[in-house]
């Protein structure tokens, strides 16, 4: 069994980043509490991207079907905390990306052309399946792993732990089926 290393490093065009586990736990837990202390709002992002998947919806539906909708209707678009907060972490993960070196467009990433393939078709339907999928478990559980995962463990909500323990046996069981049993090569 392989013991956890103290730091992860990435090591790209000569650069390298190297991150402790244990900073970057810390660092969550510190700005959840600072999130919420600010916005009145546990951090969280299923709630803000269905604020800003109504639009979208609305453009191909109608104004009128959203509305009536019990999907949509009591999340209408706003430029609230979460939407905010859910730029924030997209634009958070570009810039790291290009800090560390390792950002790159990618269509059919090497590890699943290895195991399934180099259709594109075949990539982006499994990619928007799980995502459907996630995004259905993630409202069926009223939240999220970083609503649950964070917050609502920081908390110590029943709830969350059950939901982590879930995420984690999910995540083993689809990892197996995704790299199978000798991992990414």
């Amino acid at each position: 069994m392989a013991m956890p290393t103290d730091h992860v490093a990435s090591k790209t065009e000569g650069r390298r980043l190297d991150l402790s586990p244990y900073l970057v736990g810390a660092s969550i837990g510190v700005l959840s509490w600072v999130a919420f202390a600010v916005s009145k709002e546990p951090i969280g992002v299923t709630t803000p991207l269905s604020r800003v998947a109504a639009p979208v919806a609305a453009a191909i539906f109608g104004n009128e079907a959203v509305a009536a909708n019990p999907y949509w209707s009591p999340m209408p678009f706003s430029w609230d905390y979460g939407v905010l907060f859910l730029i924030g972490m997209m634009a958070g993960a570009f810039v790291s990306s290009l800090a560390s070196g390792t950002f790159r467009l990618e269509a059919v990433p090497r590890f699943w052309r290895g195991r399934f393939g180099g259709s594109l078709i075949k990539r982006f339907a499994a990619a928007f399946f799980a995502g459907a999928l996630m995004m259905f478990g993630a409202r069926m559980a009223g939240g999220c792993t970083s609503g649950h995962g964070i917050s609502g463990v920081l908390q110590l909500a029943l709830s969350s732990g059950l939901f982590i323990v879930v995420v984690f046996a999910s995540a083993i069981i689809g990892s197996r089926v995704v790299f199978g049993r000798r991992g990414i090569k």
